[in-house]
């Protein structure tokens, strides 16, 4: 696996400096489109509407069109926005693992420990087992701000995007407004037939015939030559359009005892001061560490 962004962790005064990977992949075969008189592959192209050319990807910008009027914003103008330049995984609270409610799961991904000492991560994934507790956390990737959960998936921090609540539909549907009249034997012989149907759920024992079904097709089509020459139905290559998402740097190590003594302690203590930002405080954590070595150092 390769990872997709690098960056940290921070609750309190704790950073962690992680690696994310996507947890999740598709598995269905990829076809492409052909003509169906000589097979030639059908593209589509990105052409502009005002000067007619065929425009590579590297000059295409994004624009928000209210009907009357473009605004176009350019990468560096995306670039300037704070959140897109965050490379932390912020938490703002621990709740109830039960308290999430599974249609707001989007995309997952796997966090990796990133650097010398994995023992921040360790804490961290231990602390929310033993307490039960889902991190909710603020990140961004890919141009966008998220909403996440942190949580345990065997020995790894799993973080799973999460819909922001306005991105939830309300089921108001009329004929459940309806008053229906359920008899109890009716509910006993539905109970009686999910009980035959009962077990463990086990992912491992369903598979997609579909795309099994496909790919024997594929292959008797290949077997019996039904097939072409794949060089013959390519003509003009287009420019390739691919980009790989950059990496920035992880977060720092810091004390990681002295952080959570000052995280209790300033939470114990109420919001009346600004809180320190998790940069500031590792820094100047770091700091003290180094002044602490060199003194035992001059004493020695």
């Amino acid at each position: 696996m390769r990872s997709i962004w690098k960056g940290a962790i921070t609750f309190g005064l704790v950073n962690v400096p992680v690696k994310v990977y996507s947890a999740t992949e598709d598995h269905d075969i990829a076809l492409h489109q052909v003509h169906d008189k000589d097979g030639g592959r059908i593209r589509y192209q990105r052409r502009c509407e005002v000067c007619g050319e065929v425009v590579e990807f590297d000059h295409i910008d994004k624009a928000f069109d209210d009907g009357d009027r473009t605004v176009v914003l350019t990468d560096d103008d995306l670039k300037s926005l704070p959140q897109e330049r965050s490379r932390e995984i912020d938490v703002l609270e621990f709740v109830p693992s039960d308290q999430l409610d599974p249609i707001m799961f989007d995309r997952s991904y796997f966090l990796e420990p990133d650097g010398s000492s994995a023992k921040a991560y360790v804490l961290l994934r231990r602390t929310l087992e033993e307490t039960d507790r889902t991190a909710i956390v603020h990140f961004s990737l890919r141009q966008k701000t998220r909403l996440g959960a942190l949580r345990v998936r065997g020995k790894v921090l799993m973080l799973q995007s999460l819909l922001w609540d306005d991105e939830v539909r309300e089921a108001d549907f009329p004929a459940l407004q309806k008053g229906i009249r359920i008899t109890d034997k009716e509910l006993d012989l539905s109970a009686n037939l999910v009980d035959s149907l009962a077990d463990d759920f086990q992912p491992r024992d369903f598979s997609d015939d579909y795309q099994r079904e496909l790919q024997q097709l594929i292959d008797a089509k290949l077997k019996d030559g039904d097939a072409l020459d794949t060089e013959a139905t390519f003509g003009e290559k287009p420019h390739g359009d691919e980009g790989a998402d950059g990496e920035g740097a992880g977060g720092e190590v810091i004390d990681l005892m002295a952080a959570l003594r000052a995280s209790v302690d300033k939470s114990r203590g109420g919001r009346s001061k600004p809180a320190e930002k998790p940069a500031a405080a590792a820094k100047k954590s770091a700091a003290a560490a180094k002044k602490r070595t060199a003194t035992k150092k001059k004493a020695g």
